[in-house]
């Protein structure tokens, strides 16, 4: 064979090669993007199942219109309710085994995260007397839980995430667990109330039902480390989520989302949060609420210091942007706020 034949089937082996790789190339992209667009679906009909509003729910004082995710501050009441499929699901009656408040400021792209103690002894409106926080839900459902904690931050809650048992333990599991540090040996409660979930104390890898257990537990210490723990929890969960790269794990989240949660953000409302994690995991501040220990009537609550809650309230107003010194000569809200700043960087460091 000539030199010429041999650099003719050379080349044409070359472009064949070109070919191939492609027609490779945009299979795969076209593989992707039809993913992409599938997923895009699936979460707009999770977003869809989860929606819903809450009946005669009348919009704060201290908001003027709706608030935009994509360009306000904005806070969020996360209830996490003892409900599964033993105790009966999204039953209006559950009491709140957990209950987190965020604020997000969308300039700095920052979170502030409170747990609020279970038997805090609080005023419910929806009674008009005082009693643990979490009979809120219990008297009045989601709508009394948000006028609760409203009242008790002076803060507009602008939207709830209300997620059971069966929804904390599938986004886990779907997460492929979450690292978290136990800090104690420990024999607790599944989702069916069986004590089946054996842990020892170190940092590990949890999966759903353990890394639920580790939420709930109280027996050895108090509802404060417990809020810490949900606080640590939560904060794993976002870091965990954030890292992801396989677009296949989110089909079992969404589907978990859709089927345990229920909110009253819309879908283009929850896409509008992703601009938090443009720069990776941000940077999110845990508060505890002090107090004490109280049995004077028999029954145990959990009193909040007043003056302790009065500086968390002003906290997160300043986040929220409703502070007086977070507003500008014009009145309207100023993202960016020195006065806070240099308060906020001595408390949580």
């Amino acid at each position: 064979m000539t030199t010429r034949q041999n650099k003719k089937k050379g080349s044409s082996k070359f472009r064949l090669f070109l070919k191939v790789t492609m027609l490779l190339t945009l299979s795969l992209a076209i593989c992707a993007t039809a993913y992409g667009v599938y997923l895009t679906k699936q979460a707009e009909h999770a977003a869809d199942s989860a929606y819903e509003v809450i009946e005669d729910r009348k919009m704060s004082d201290q908001r003027e219109v709706k608030v935009e995710p994509a360009q306000d501050n904005v806070s969020i009441l996360i209830l996490g309710v003892d409900d599964s499929d033993k105790r009966g699901q999204g039953a209006d009656n559950s009491r709140t085994d957990a209950l987190l408040l965020a604020t997000l400021n969308n300039k700095t792209k920052t979170v502030k995260l409170v747990s609020i103690p279970r038997d805090s002894y609080v005023y419910i409106p929806h009674i008009g007397y005082n009693d643990k926080i979490n009979h809120a839900h219990a008297r009045g459902g989601t709508l009394a839980s948000i006028e609760t904690v409203e009242k008790l931050f002076d803060i507009p809650i602008d939207y709830y995430m209300r997620v059971n048992f069966n929804a904390f333990i599938e986004i886990v599991d779907a997460l492929g667990g979450i690292e978290a540090e136990v800090p104690y040996a420990m024999l607790e409660k599944d989702e069916f109330d069986r004590n089946t979930v054996n842990l020892q104390p170190g940092l590990q890898t949890l999966d759903g039902r353990e890394a639920l257990a580790l939420a709930r537990t109280r027996k050895q210490d108090n509802d404060i480390e417990r809020g810490k723990r949900q606080q640590e929890i939560i904060q794993a969960i976002a870091s965990k989520a954030a890292s992801f790269t396989s677009l296949s794990k989110y089909d079992d989240i969404l589907s978990a989302v859709g089927n345990n949660m229920k909110t009253d953000m819309t879908f283009t409302e929850m896409k509008s949060f992703f601009s938090y994690l443009t720069n990776g995991m941000p940077r999110i501040d845990t508060l505890t609420l002090e107090g004490y220990d109280d049995m004077s009537t028999g029954v145990y609550y959990y009193k909040l210091d007043e003056e302790a809650l009065a500086e968390t309230s002003h906290i997160l107003k300043s986040h929220l942007g409703l502070t007086p010194e977070s507003t500008n000569i014009s009145g309207t809200s100023s993202q960016s706020n020195s006065a806070y700043t240099t308060k906020t960087n001595s408390d949580t460091q």
